[in-house]
């Protein structure tokens, strides 16, 4: 009996269903300053190139703020009201608002991990997993743009945002043939978001993945080595139950 209780004890840090969609109406709560953030970077964005990213990334989050919605829906049979008169506080710079955005995306991964280890139902999981995919392709995206902006160079006009997604396609195949290994979703935000930054620093999509697995297996990263060695155990036993 002992040996069937530590087979489907779920581990202590995962996050009750409470603590879920308490995360989840904060997210919500969220969506009217996060409405302003994007109005405003729209308005000071330098090219077309960069409002139509910024433009397909706020229309990602409305569509978020839909699912997440629903999710809260679900579970507690009640609607989230977000609050519509907030604060609103203006990015010093353009730059500074790209590094803003891209540091709340880094943050939202962490969030929205929790709330998907939170709820038991694999529909909803599975709808914060396409989630959290999303919010990693934001975070590529706004290296990007901040690379664009760092350097000065003219090459906004090079690619259209579909050829840049296109260009990035390697590491979206790498990282769904990773999702069907099983690897935690931890392990595999972490490798893919910082494959993104390589890419946003120059490097061709295929050196950037080659360059994370060699840090993993190195062991130049130990949180890479140790997010691994977690392993897709905790995602299993969550389910079972």
């Amino acid at each position: 009996m002992n040996n069937n209780k530590e087979k489907y004890e779920v581990p202590t840090y995962y996050k009750t269903i409470t603590e879920a969609l308490k995360l989840v109406k904060n997210a919500v709560e969220g969506e009217r300053e996060d409405e302003l953030f994007y109005d405003y970077m729209l308005s000071i964005a330098p090219t077309r190139e960069d409002k139509d990213i910024i433009a397909s990334i706020r229309d990602d989050e409305i569509k978020h703020n839909k699912m997440f919605r629903e999710i809260y829906k679900y579970y507690t049979g009640q609607d989230i009201v977000a609050p519509r008169d907030v604060k609103f506080e203006k990015p010093k710079s353009y730059e500074d608002g790209l590094k803003k955005a891209l540091f709340g995306e880094l943050s939202a991964v962490e969030r929205y991990r929790d709330i998907r280890a939170g709820l038991p139902n694999e529909y909803y999981r599975d709808m914060v997993f396409e989630i959290l995919t999303d919010e990693q392709k934001h975070a590529d995206k706004y290296n990007y743009l901040l690379n664009l902006s760092n350097s000065g160079e003219e090459i906004a006009d090079e690619y259209t945002p579909d050829e840049w997604i296109g260009y990035i396609e390697p590491l979206v195949e790498h990282a769904l043939d990773e999702v069907k290994e099983g690897v935690n979703p931890r392990h595999l935000f972490q490798e893919f978001i910082l494959m993104g930054v390589l890419v946003g620093m120059g490097d061709e999509p295929e050196d950037a993945y080659k360059q994370v697995e060699m840090w993993e297996k190195t062991g130049a990263s130990k949180l890479l080595v140790k997010s691994k060695k977690m392993g897709g155990n905790h995602e299993r036993n969550n389910r079972t139950i």
